[in-house]
């Protein structure tokens, strides 16, 4: 199994969720909304800056746990609909799930 996060812009979330729903194989998305900063990050001293920028611009997290042979489709998927082509579109990072326990059981 292996565990893609994804860090996406939040104007486009409900496209790629839209999508995400599409693969009927997917066990399920966590989303959550997060903020932070990349290469791109806010310049100038921190007083100038309003209080929701001190900790870095909001994008939205997906986390999805898929089995091994899903997760190509699941890596393209999310690329292709969180695409704009500007600087900030995100990232993905991919890495492996040693267990998975449910909790319920």
């Amino acid at each position: 199994m292996k565990e893609i996060k994804a860090i996406i812009q939040p104007f486009v979330a409900d496209k790629v969720l839209s999508a995400l729903r599409e693969v009927s194989e997917l066990p399920g998305v966590t989303v959550s909304e997060v903020k932070g900063f990349g290469r791109g990050r806010a310049l100038g001293p921190s007083s100038s800056r309003e209080a929701d920028e001190i900790f870095g611009v909001k994008k939205i997290k997906l986390e999805i746990v898929v089995p091994d042979e899903l997760v190509d489709k699941v890596v393209l998927l999310i690329a292709k609909q969180a695409h704009t082509g500007n600087p900030g579109d995100g990232k993905i990072f991919v890495s492996s799930v040693e267990e998975s326990i449910k909790v319920r059981t």
